[in-house]
């Protein structure tokens, strides 16, 4: 699984130690999911992505460090699975609702235009119960 900073688009393997210490080239331990059948498409095609200003990157990981509850832990590496959401720009989303809704992903509930909570905890509930009813 390779993991790609947001910052400086460095790719790392997974379980690399700048996934979990920082980014060699630019120390931002901020990283997206890349699976290996779309890594190796970006490779082969040279896929463009869109072109974010560092002041639109900064507003990003803020943004979702808040949701995540990391506003104040910098330290935290913080890891992004694109397969489900995707950030276009600060405040602009690519949601995958039939990826998020199916079994064991957890829910998206909009509370006000612009506004959302990704719930974690039925999801996590659900598995817990699950793994109990087989083990019975």
């Amino acid at each position: 699984m390779p993991y790609k900073c947001v910052h400086c688009s460095e790719i790392y393997s997974d379980g690399s130690k700048e996934v979990l210490e920082g980014c060699s080239k630019c120390q931002s331990k901020f990283f997206f999911y890349i699976k290996e059948e779309k890594l190796k498409e970006i490779m082969l095609n040279k896929e463009i992505e869109p072109d974010l200003t560092n002041l639109e990157k900064k507003q990003i990981e803020e943004d979702v460090r808040e949701i995540a509850g990391l506003e104040d832990d910098e330290e935290t590496p913080v890891f992004l699975d694109f397969e489900s959401i995707k950030v276009i720009k600060p405040g602009k989303y690519l949601i995958d609702l039939q990826n998020l809704f199916s079994k064991g992903k957890p829910k998206v509930y909009q509370l006000e235009d612009g506004k959302y909570i990704v719930d974690l905890a039925t999801s996590v509930i659900g598995k817990i119960e699950d793994k109990n009813t087989k083990g019975q």
